[in-house]
């Protein structure tokens, strides 16, 4: 005995759904991409003017590596506090992430310190010599960066005020962290042209 079953030729077929990265992060990394370029232009300069400019750095400068150094470490590990923070955002653990976004927020905001300190107290120039406007066109342009990651952190915190999240704020997370982290990695090669090669 067989039984006929009756399809409605109007019905759907029922939705295929995929597991995509959200269209923020895929806008995010695609502008990062950008940005890369336009550091790259930066090392290129860099390294053409240090290729005919002997001694490097010049008679003349005094760096505190050690000093940038620290300050570079602090850096790096706000890295590891942001990405503790999207951890435990995706766990719904919201008022965790709070803190280690606040924390990864201060670890910045000393970087950004030292670097204001070291333009103030750096006795090379920009117009001193090649050297000192390479110094303060990339750090300053790296600043700038690190500053803007700070201002979209205070909004991460602004809007995870409440008990309960909505829908898109996992991925503005995420996007923020990837800001961040691109910003950490362009400051290590940049110490490392800034301060190590000599």
């Amino acid at each position: 005995m067989s039984q006929a079953i009756s399809v409605d030729p109007r019905a759907k077929p029922p939705r295929t759904t995929h597991d995509r990265p959200p269209m923020l992060a895929i806008g995010i990394m695609i502008w990062l991409g950008s940005e890369l370029m336009f550091f790259s232009s930066l090392f290129a300069a860099f390294f053409t003017i240090r290729a005919h400019d002997h001694p490097w750095p010049p008679v003349g400068t005094h760096l505190d590596t050690i000093q940038a150094g620290v300050f570079t470490a602090i850096l790096v590990s706000s890295s590891f506090t942001m990405q503790k923070a999207v951890f435990d955002e995706e766990r719904r653990n919201r008022s965790s992430a709070r803190v280690w976004v606040a924390i990864t927020i201060v670890l910045g905001a000393a970087f950004l310190a030292n670097q204001g300190y070291e333009w103030a107290t750096q006795l090379t120039r920009p117009g001193t010599n090649a050297y000192g406007s390479l110094f303060f066109v990339m750090s300053g342009l790296h600043g700038l960066h690190v500053f803007l990651g700070l201002v979209a952190m205070v909004f991460l915190l602004g809007r995870m005020k409440g008990p309960a999240g909505d829908p898109g704020e996992l991925s503005v997370f995420q996007g923020v962290s990837y800001y961040w982290h691109f910003v950490d990695i362009v400051w290590i090669g940049l110490f490392s042209c800034l301060f190590l090669l000599k």
